[in-house]
């Protein structure tokens, strides 16, 4: 290591004493915290660490320096003349220490001034790095309390959530019984009172409506011109039949018909939906969940599809393309892993709020003992200082309103990645977003 002219003389002239040279074997005390101390020692080969305890607990114990080969320690003890050991220090490996202590001379005073004067480039150069470590576990701090932040923000929403499902759980079940019942209900009914309508309501229950609105609107049209319906009942029949000819039977009392099949499509709905929010509920209660044991034979697509079901509301005007490759199990908590999907394909979702055909497409695939997924959006294009920051704590784009951000999301994302022995990369052009996730299989 390079050093200035100055500390290069002060070992050449000081520390080159065999007299004043000792061996350490790894472990041994050099210094004691609050012991007597007279000498400043220069590391001459090996490595020593300062340690300092607690004053009011004194099995408290922090590692506050490191010192190694061509760096001194004892110098606030030595020129302070405390001749008391501020920390303990423990030689971590064998180590070759040289020293001076209070009965050494200054050599060359006519030149290069007292001890304390020749010395000074020591102290300046300990100053200097004692002040660069303070800021290093400043930071350091910094970042464990920002994770902790987040961890506890976490645990907090998942406890919420895990409560609020617990909740819906029972409502959406009365939903759903009292659905089955009443329709069983209504077609016990009908079939002793009204038999003849019976095929009308069968088909609402059974198929549901299947057509889309622009094949509503098109089949309208058609059957308006053929059969001189009206636009409403036309359009009606058409959602009840959406291709094919109509049969005779549905004419004669096309009212009475359309009136009981769509009863019969909106019992399908209601049945649709209790069981939709029964999924929606269930991987609420996952996500909020806070045991993220993790157990075999996990499928990272189920995993998928248990995201894009908990983000259904977000979705609807999104395109989601989903090319799922047959994948090995792999031993991991589905809990981290909803989280891990929910939270990139939300991000994907707010960002592509101004996108006019907005996309999401999600790769599965398995290739030399990794799981690769990539999940990607054709929003808007992250400018490469975002993406520096995108999976840092606390970091949001969000401002304020209905779509404000904690910041936590792909920080936690990362942290989950990570965990599993796995990478996450993002990368971002005017035509895709791209989240790329690799995970070990073992």
């Amino acid at each position: 290591m390079h050093q200035p002219k100055a500390m290069q003389r002060i070992v050449d002239v000081y520390f080159r004493d065999p007299v004043r040279t000792t061996a350490v074997k790894a472990g041994t005390h050099v210094l004691t915290q609050d012991g007597y101390n007279d000498k400043l020692y220069w590391v001459k080969k090996g490595e020593l660490s300062g340690y300092l305890n607690s004053e009011d607990d004194s099995e408290m114990t922090a590692k506050v320096f490191r010192v190694e080969q061509g760096m001194f320690f004892g110098v606030h003890s030595f020129f302070a003349q405390t001749l008391m050991a501020s920390t303990t220090v423990i030689a971590e490996k064998d180590s070759e220490l040289s020293w001076i202590d209070l009965n050494t001379q200054a050599v060359e005073p006519e030149n290069y001034g007292s001890l304390s004067e020749q010395f000074m480039p020591v102290m300046v150069h300990e100053l200097a790095r004692r002040q660069m470590l303070t800021g290093l576990q400043a930071i350091e701090k910094e970042k464990a309390l920002q994770q902790l932040y987040a961890a506890e923000q976490m645990t907090t929403l998942g406890q919420l959530a895990a409560g609020i499902a617990h909740e819906l759980n029972n409502a959406v079940g009365v939903i759903s019984s009292k659905t089955e019942g009443l329709q069983n209900g209504i077609c016990r009914i009908l079939d002793e009172s009204k038999p003849h309508v019976s095929p009308f309501l069968d088909l609402g229950i059974c198929e549901g409506q299947s057509a889309t609105s622009a094949e509503v609107r098109q089949r309208a049209k058609q059957l308006q011109q053929d059969l001189g319906l009206g636009r409403d009942q036309a359009r009606q029949l058409a959602r009840a039949l959406p291709e094919g000819e109509v049969p005779d039977y549905w004419l004669e009392n096309v009212d009475d018909a359309l009136q009981y099949w769509d009863m019969g499509r909106d019992l399908h709905d209601m049945r649709l939906a209790a069981k939709h929010a029964t999924s929606i509920v269930r991987s609420v209660k996952q996500l909020g969940g806070t045991d993220t044991a993790r157990q075999p034979d996990v499928d990272v697509n189920d995993t998928i599809h248990k995201s894009l079901s908990l983000l259904q509301s977000n979705l609807r005007r999104v395109n989601v393309v989903l090319r799922p490759a047959v994948l090995p199990s792999i031993t991991a908590s589905t809990t981290e892993l909803v989280q891990v999907w929910v939270n990139i394909i939300k991000n994907a979702c707010d960002a592509m709020e101004e996108t006019e055909q907005p996309q999401i497409e999600i790769i599965t695939r398995h290739s030399k003992n990794r799981l690769l997924i990539t999940i990607s959006n054709n929003g808007p294009m992250i400018d490469e200082a975002t993406r520096r920051k995108v999976f840092q704590p606390n970091f949001t784009t969000k401002k304020g309103g209905l779509s404000f951000g904690l910041g936590l999301g792909l920080s936690i994302v990362q942290r989950i990645v990570h965990s599993y022995g796995g990478t996450i990369a993002l990368k971002s052009d005017p035509e895709k977003t791209k989240f790329r996730i690799k995970l070990p299989i073992a």
